[in-house]
């Protein structure tokens, strides 16, 4: 399943294809946080996860649970494009009994592993993932990605001083680190820093990267641990797309039929 940088590369430029398509053709969806996780769940579908698309419940597979659960097309488009169920499936997203709701559900969905939305939560569930699997001792591994705004809240905290102390050398977090919530800057609501300072005061090993950097972000899922790791992913908020990037309003704006052919050009030529 291993790709080669340029590999990744390519994935995550159809994604971002398949996640215009589908925003586009739902009116809906939260594009500018799709955009800045796509290169970091292209790296991981691509050449890091244990997973089978033929079977994906099997007991000793990798778990990555997307706790940002609005980012759900950009999950939903990688999953397509691993073979864990048609691309052709995309087109119904967000309509009436759609598998392919707003927010990804794993009782519809193959490849997903926990319902999220409610910010907060696939924190703790990844931890607990990561201790079963440390209980299993059948080698698993736990991921989770978290968008930076998700870390106001408090159970993330909890999480992380109890994967600490349990020393789950099986868990890496993500911190999708665009650096907006729905409105505004997250440094304009709540400031974070010193982010890693917090994360290495509770236990963990900190690795700050740029989060479009294939090469930075393989090596971070890839490198021995002694604890359990955060990446600090350095994301661009609409990453690919000039006019979407750093901008809070394309949260959840839908492109125009104009700046959809606009962005579809741009993420043609990268």
């Amino acid at each position: 399943m291993s790709m080669s940088t340029q590999d990744i590369a390519d994935l995550a430029r159809e994604i971002r294809l398949q996640i215009l398509h589908t925003i586009k053709g739902a009116g809906m969806g939260h594009i500018g946080g799709d955009f800045s996780v796509t290169d970091i769940l292209a790296t991981l579908f691509g050449a890091v996860l244990k997973v089978d698309p033929k079977n994906p419940n099997k007991a000793d597979r990798d778990r990555l649970i997307l706790s940002k659960g609005h980012a759900a097309v950009a999950l939903y488009s990688t999953l397509a494009l691993r073979g864990f169920f048609p691309v052709e499936d995309l087109k119904t997203f967000a309509q009436p009994l759609s598998k392919l709701n707003g927010h990804p559900n794993r009782n519809k969905v193959p490849g997903v592993e926990s319902n999220t939305g409610p910010l907060g939560h696939g924190f703790p569930i990844a931890v607990g993932a990561a201790i079963g699997a440390q209980l299993a001792k059948n080698g698993s591994r736990s991921f989770v990605i978290m968008g930076d705004g998700e870390l106001q809240e408090g159970s993330n905290w909890e999480a992380a001083m109890f994967a600490g102390h349990r020393k789950l050398t099986n868990l890496i977090a993500v911190v999708d680190r665009n650096g907006f919530q729905q409105g505004s800057p997250t440094s304009k609501t709540n400031e974070l820093d010193p982010l890693d300072k917090k994360f290495e005061s509770f236990g963990w090993e900190v690795v700050v990267l740029d989060g479009h950097d294939y090469a930075a972000l393989l090596k971070a899922f890839t490198d021995p641990q002694s604890k359990p790791r955060v990446v600090i992913a350095q994301t661009t908020k609409g990453k690919g797309v000039d006019f979407m990037e750093g901008k809070a309003e394309w949260h959840h704006k839908v492109p125009s039929a104009e700046q959809y052919e606009a962005a579809l050009l741009q993420i043609g030529k990268q």
